[in-house]
């Protein structure tokens, strides 16, 4: 957009409220105000941007003196492109850094870069339609929508029913009901919205008093925001080319940041930090990243089967076939070498194994569950408050619910049970389809995802399946599929939180361990054992789309129940162990291994939490009756170049074990007809010598 002879002048001058577009209104000097003090942003000399002349400044209002400002030399440059090998255009590229420097009060900078280029930001149009929506020229604002380029079709019609509905909240808001009702009437109505949407807009009529409309709308009125979010919307009908989407340099530099944040495998920094720079690509590096094995805590005298940080993460609560569970103080606040964890109280008071543990959402409870019960225990004082016995086999998943009001747990006896926050009974599901062997709700509070073991018996020809509590069949499945295959091909169950209906069934072939939700609510992390041949993976499934968009692959399950996890600062890496006793890292994005984590000794790797305060935290447990916490190489090792690379993969069935018999429902894979365990003891006592111990470790009871 070409700078005319008679838009030369006004492109000097500033605008309004520091936005976009050509005024003559006062603005900011950016702390120049000094008569005949030229910017020279940090040199000696000021910047004239190729020219020899440069301006002063004027008294305090940051205006260009006319009588004594040197005229600006427009420059002419060859080719449209900003260089002769690039694809960018000159004057997009020209005119975004004027509304970049107009944005941050660089306002005569922005005016001299409009005069010596050429290029004019925005014609006085735009400006003129932007005054109008901020004035309130709600006649004059509708004049100028044909005149920017607004096509007749569906974006005229959505632009004159946003300005309409604005015009007649701040009719309702001054007071003015008579004008409200005729904007209604002659000018909301005829444009033919939603029956539904109209009656909501009437009957804003009866509200009190102004503060009850905003309060009703979620409206800030006319002395708020509302109207520069109303430009902002009138904005996606009007061409780019013609009025530039605001802040759109700032945008494409936050999309080459999440690109590059995507594209660098061991991201893990806050997304505000301060020291992402444009001068270089974003790159996180390896030593940053928690790989060393920096404690070893011992106080199980079995194999550790499940752990949970709490959410301030400074606590650690961990279930063992011993039956006990602990809850692990950690000194957070200290560095790796002098940090120290110890059992702040070992709850004793479980007849069976412990399987689950859950953390209360403000970390004053802890569940356990053990077989059958489920104990609540004060975590201030280490005492069991109630025990619950609704369930009539093994509890597999306790979850609580995002509020923190209560807490959901499901079992293999195809209960789900919805909890009050002190234990009473709120609430349960029908028998579901399944035995649950894992399950969770999602953040949004909307859903609740369950995985299990399919293993109704097929119903008789003619019969029902409804009435046996078989799921119906999935989109392009015949009734032959239903009635032979869809029993052992259900396997994921989505319910609706609030009705406690199903919203859909999953069919995913393999025995389902274990679910995460990520915090965003759409995706849900499965884990899912090796069967008849095919490799054991962990699949990331699209909520939303029903599609698995993601595979991760390389560790080993076969036989027993592992738990992994979502991990880093955003989500961005997928964490399990396995039963080769490693514990395996992916990059969620790409599903890249970055890292096969040795450290504990024989046995499985049962299941991994990120600490939800440290970012370059986690912990593991396993079958050698230990807890590791994961960190970041201390300096001091880095220096002396102690870590070697992480070593490649191992086959798939290189460390499998063989299974003993025993009971281990909170441990290995169940048995689908019987509901008795074929669990494994495979865990020695052994504790081999990790080489990185620098946290205290704690002696057995």
């Amino acid at each position: 957009m070409r700078l005319t002879d008679s838009d030369r002048d006004s492109a000097l001058s500033v605008s309004l409220d520091s936005e976009p577009g050509p005024s003559s209104a006062p603005g900011p000097s950016n702390g120049h105000n000094k008569v005949g003090l030229a910017k020279s942003n940090g040199f000696s000399q000021p910047y004239t941007n190729g020219s020899s002349k440069s301006f002063a400044l004027d008294g305090l209002d940051g205006h260009v003196n006319e009588k004594r400002r040197s005229p600006v030399s427009r420059v002419s440059l060859l080719g449209r492109t900003l260089y002769d090998d690039s694809f960018v255009d000159r004057e997009e590229f020209v005119r975004l850094v004027i509304q970049s420097l107009r944005d941050v009060g660089y306002m005569e900078s922005a005016s001299t870069l409009e005069a010596e280029s050429g290029y004019i930001m925005e014609t006085s149009e735009v400006a003129e339609f932007r005054r109008c929506i901020l004035d309130a020229s709600w006649d004059s604002a509708e004049a100028a929508l044909l005149r920017l380029g607004v096509k007749e079709g569906e974006g005229l019609w959505e632009s004159k029913f946003l300005i309409a509905k604005q015009k007649y909240l701040e009719y309702l808001e001054a007071g003015k009901t008579t004008s409200a009702l005729h904007v209604l009437r002659n000018e909301l109505a005829p444009l033919n919205p939603e029956v539904d949407h109209l009656h909501a807009l009437s009957s804003l009529m009866m509200c009190s008093d102004p503060e009850d409309l905003r309060q009703q709308l979620g409206w800030d009125g006319a002395s708020g925001t509302s109207r520069r979010r109303l430009l902002m919307d009138l904005q996606r009908y009007i061409p780019s080319s013609v009025m530039i989407p605001q802040r759109r340099f700032a945008t494409l530099l936050e999309q080459a940041r999440a690109y590059q944040q995507t594209r660098c495998l061991y991201h893990n920094m806050p997304p505000r930090n301060s020291s992402y720079s444009l001068y270089t690509d974003h790159i996180c590096e390896r030593n940053a990243f928690p790989r060393v094995a920096t404690a070893s805590l011992q106080v199980h005298t079995d194999e550790v089967w499940n752990l949970e940080w709490s959410h301030n993460g400074r606590y650690l609560a961990t279930a063992s076939k011993d039956k006990t569970a602990i809850i692990w103080r950690v000194e957070l606040d200290k560095g790796p070498q002098s940090r120290a964890y110890s059992p702040e109280f070992v709850l004793r008071d479980h007849p069976y194994s412990v399987g689950c543990v859950a953390w209360s959402l403000d970390d004053s409870i802890l569940l356990t569950a053990a077989e059958h019960f489920i104990r609540l225990w004060n975590t201030r004082t280490g005492l069991c408050t109630r025990v619950l016995d609704q369930h009539t086999d093994v509890v597999t998943a306790l979850a609580w619910l995002p509020d923190g009001s209560g807490f959901i747990s499901g079992g293999l006896d195809r209960k789900i049970i919805l909890w009050d926050a002190d234990g009473k009974l709120r609430d349960q599901w029908g028998r579901t389809p399944i035995r649950v062997t894992d399950l969770m709700v999602t953040p949004d509070f909307t859903r609740l995802v369950a995985v299990g073991m399919y293993d109704m018996p097929t119903p008789p020809p003619g019969s029902n399946p409804q009435e046996s509590g078989a799921p119906p069949a999935g989109p392009g499945a015949t009734a032959g599929a239903t009635a032979n295959k869809s029993s052992s091909e259900t396997r994921i169950i989505i319910y609706d939180l609030a009705s406690k209906q199903p919203e859909t069934y999953i069919r995913l072939e393999g025995e389902l361990t274990s679910v995460k939700i990520s915090q965003d609510s759409q995706y849900a992390l499965i884990n899912r054992a090796s069967e008849s041949g095919a490799s054991a993976e962990i699949h990331l499934l699209d909520l939303n789309t029903e599609q698995v968009v993601r595979k991760y692959a390389g560790h080993s399950q076969s036989k027993h129940v592992i738990r992994s996890c979502f991990g880093g600062v955003e989500g961005n890496f997928i964490v399990s162990g396995s039963e080769d006793g490693n514990v395996y890292i992916w990059h969620r994005e790409t599903g890249a291994l970055l890292e096969v984590l040795s450290g504990h000794g024989e046995g499985s790797v049962n299941s991994v939490a990120w600490n939800p305060a440290n970012e370059r935290m986690f912990a593991s447990c396993s079958d050698d009756r230990t807890i590791r916490i994961w960190e970041a190489p201390p300096p001091d090792l880095l220096a002396a170049n102690v870590l070697a690379p992480a070593d490649p993969p191992r086959d798939l069935h290189e460390a499998e074990h063989e299974s003993e018999n025993g009971k281990g429902k909170g441990k290995g894979r169940w048995d689908a007809g019987s509901g008795t365990g074929a669990g494994t003891s495979s865990g020695s006592g052994v504790d081999p010598e990790n080489g990185y111990g620098f946290g205290s470790t704690t002696a057995l009871f």
